[in-house]
């Protein structure tokens, strides 16, 4: 960050460190793996939760029951895989059976 003399404006710079050390250089090309994974599996467990409400909310109960199981399946994947807490998917599992049981009764 610099402050130009005589003035409040801040230029801030965005510096790109590439590390030098080998163990290093692999450490940030297996983070940028892993985010990219971790990204892949949030945004299907997003997706499947998507494919519930709108089934449901179109009323089509049958539909809504199988997208349902197909979420909690993406949810317990996304555990299993450590993106997801358990204690967050079993709050999500919790929250789309209610959903659900509260629609269709």
């Amino acid at each position: 960050m610099l402050l130009l003399p005589g003035s409040h404006v801040k230029i801030v710079r965005e510096v790109n460190k590439v590390p030098n050390i080998k163990s290093a250089m692999k450490r940030v090309e297996l983070t940028r793996i892993r985010t990219l994974r971790n990204k892949a599996i949030k945004s299907s467990v997003k997706t499947a939760i998507k494919k519930f409400r709108t089934a449901l909310e179109q009323g089509d109960n049958h539909n809504a029951a199988v997208n349902l199981r197909q979420a909690i399946r993406a949810i317990d994947k996304a555990v299993t895989k450590g993106v997801l807490h358990p204690n967050t998917a079993a709050r999500k599992k919790s929250s789309l059976q209610r959903y659900f049981n509260k629609t269709t009764a």
